[in-house]
């Protein structure tokens, strides 16, 4: 069983003036999205297991090496995310399904040598949809500078019967991040970092 690819499209953005001063380096996000045949549509499947396991290494494996391509390493990649958007003769479950497994994500975030969990989002919706892909730093899931989404669109995709996974990343954060990091406000708040809203 293999996943029926119909095309894959690549997004790459280089900022050079981000708030009306030049970055020093250019602030650069990218993703590689599949369109990918949804082997559940217009149908409701009790157990998507099966699939899964068998899309998964293989979207994983060919998506993360094209962003390492796009990248030039894993170390390269400071903030990393995923996305799936699922057609509308889907369910949202479909496209969680097929990014929401480690045999999906693992293959990114050991090429990134990563610690953070994937940043994500799931939806449904028409061909020409947003697809956002959030990011958040590969191994510092309280850096700010480095909370960020990209945002893009496939003209003819998702069609209904269809699935779009993303893998996303940035070079670096922001270019004049200045914020700070949920770390202080935890400290002002007198809160840990187990439970932020000290509930």
């Amino acid at each position: 069983m293999q996943p029926e690819i119909r095309k894959i499209v690549t997004y790459d953005e280089e900022v050079l003036v981000e708030g009306f001063r030049a970055a020093k380096t250019p602030w650069r996000m990218f993703a590689v999205a599949a369109v990918v045949h949804n082997p559940w549509a217009g149908r409701f499947v009790e157990d998507l297991k099966p699939e899964i396991q068998a899309y998964g290494p293989v979207l994983g494996e060919m998506m993360t090496k094209r962003m390492i391509k796009l990248a030039g390493s894993g170390e390269a990649i400071e903030a990393y995310g995923k996305a799936a958007v699922v057609g509308l003769n889907g369910e949202v479950e479909h496209a969680s399904g097929l990014i929401h497994t480690l045999r999906f994500g693992n293959h990114y975030r050991e090429a990134v040598g990563a610690k953070s969990y994937l940043a994500f989002t799931n939806t449904r919706g028409p061909a020409n949809a947003p697809i956002m892909v959030p990011l958040m730093d590969k191994n510092d899931a309280g850096r700010r500078s480095h909370y960020l989404t990209i945002q893009f669109s496939i003209s003819d995709a998702p069609r209904d019967d269809e699935v779009v996974v993303v893998l996303g990343a940035a070079t670096s954060g922001r270019p004049h991040h200045r914020i700070g990091d949920r770390y202080q406000d935890l400290k002002d708040l007198g809160h840990d970092l187990d439970n932020p809203a000290a509930v």
